[in-house]
């Protein structure tokens, strides 16, 4: 391990799934631990995923909601994960109608298989997640989602609701 402190950059944004994989492949190091910042440009609109740390069984990303920002009802079918809300606030919606509503130093824990879909709040700061997630089965796509109709489903498309990202140059969450 070395002394010395890593400078506090941007994590790099992933765009699709593979680069979400392949930065997760790049940062796994077994037998060493990871150290990393909390820190992003926020959006303007639409929404960022920045992989901060990776292992076979477990990641850590921060994502950034627009306000408004929302992505369509999905479930992960290969891994736990929970959010903890770091700034603005969110409603979950279940599969029957259920809502919940959330906040700063919220969490929200999501076993694998549990349908839900979230919008970020309107006229609030951009949302800022820590995600936190843990494979079922690491030899199995970790990012494996489904729709309701049990067919997979990509994160990154329109189905999901993805627009184009468009970064504050001056408004930085750390």
């Amino acid at each position: 391990m070395s002394t010395t402190t890593e400078s506090q950059t941007f994590a790099p944004i992933v765009n699709s799934a593979a680069e979400w994989r392949d930065e997760m492949q790049r940062l796994s190091r077994p037998g060493q631990p990871s150290f990393f910042h909390i820190r992003a440009k926020l959006p303007q609109q639409g929404r960022t995923n920045q992989v901060l740390g990776a292992s076979r069984y477990m990641n850590v990303v921060l994502k950034t909601y627009a306000s408004g920002g929302e992505n369509e009802i999905h479930a992960h079918s290969n891994e736990d994960h929970v959010f903890v809300i770091l700034q603005g606030g969110a409603v979950f919606h279940g599969p029957r109608g259920e809502t919940r509503e959330v906040g700063k130093n919220d969490c929200v824990l999501l076993p694998a298989n549990t349908f839900y879909w979230f919008q970020a709040k309107e006229d609030m700061e951009p949302l800022v997640m820590l995600r936190i997630g843990a494979h079922i089965d690491p030899d199995s796509d970790v990012l494996a989602r489904i729709g309701l109709d049990g067919a997979p489903f990509d994160g990154y498309s329109e189905k999901n609701k993805e627009v184009p990202v468009v970064l504050h140059e001056d408004r930085i969450f750390e």
